[in-house]
């Protein structure tokens, strides 16, 4: 005998049917942009089982094609976002080590960066914002690349300047009456570990700090930025004089007034 499906029981129905619809509709709208096939991967490495959505407010600039694997220039702009971040993850999919940095841009910096990466080929880079309601804003660009950038040996391996002049670091500022521009460049092999023979070596820690030695810039660094790295970050006003500290995964620290 067919069972009577009351009214109640028709309309819980309709609501799941439309529920599920919803769902299949949101997903698909979220469909990865960039056509990975490491999205899903590093979505949940990186980002976890929290919300998130791709959004165009969180930029990734990036050349076309990258001339030189080991130093390709990238900034990432999340400033239609400012004053409502937490953190900022910036990885590339398709690179033996995917991790490029983490960033916490405090109240006094501007949320855009721009450094130089290792890339081993052409690859999706993205940067994903967390910002203070529990939602990752996630951005990238498609970046094509002959390869070979994170397996190929640094240039301070074969030259025995860099023992010498490890940790040197030159920093220029260039400020107005809304902002000051700190670029600076510190000699490093930032070796990432896949060359044979060759231990990883690599920036870890680098802070930005205040006269009063409190941290207006915090990031964590990791095997793709280049060797020698060169770092932009911009500050909101013409402040006073900041301290730059970073630290090695081998103990070493350095430090300099900018």
């Amino acid at each position: 005998m067919a069972k009577r499906i009351t009214g109640s029981l028709l309309s819980a129905m309709v609501l799941a049917s439309s529920l599920l619809c919803s769902s299949v509709a949101g997903a698909a709208e979220q469909a990865d942009p960039l056509q990975s096939p490491m999205w899903d991967y590093t979505r949940q490495i990186f980002l976890g089982q929290m919300p998130w959505q791709f959004d165009a407010r969180v930029k990734v600039s990036a050349p076309p094609f990258a001339e030189d694997p080991t130093q390709v220039p990238i900034t990432v702009d999340a400033s239609a976002l400012d004053g409502e971040i937490d953190k900022v993850i910036a990885w590339a999919d398709l690179n033996p080590i995917q991790h490029i940095f983490t960033w916490f841009p405090g109240d006094k910096v501007k949320p855009r960066v721009s450094l130089r990466i290792k890339v081993q080929q052409a690859t999706p880079v993205r940067a994903a914002v967390l910002t203070r309601d529990g939602v990752w804003h996630v951005g990238g660009v498609q970046l094509e690349a002959a390869g070979g950038g994170c397996t190929a040996p640094s240039t301070g391996n074969a030259d025995p300047y860099w023992e010498s002049h490890l940790g040197e670091i030159a920093s220029r500022r260039f400020g107005s009456a809304q902002s000051s521009r700190y670029r600076f460049k510190v000699v490093h092999p930032m070796d990432t570990g896949l060359v044979n023979n060759i231990p990883e070596f690599f920036l870890e820690q680098l802070e930005l700090r205040d006269s009063a030695g409190k941290a207006v810039v915090k990031m964590q660094l990791y095997p793709p930025v280049s060797e020698n790295p060169v770092f932009t970050f911009d500050l909101k006003g013409n402040v006073g004089q900041h301290q730059l500290w970073l630290r090695d995964n081998s103990g070493n620290e350095f430090e300099q007034t900018l």
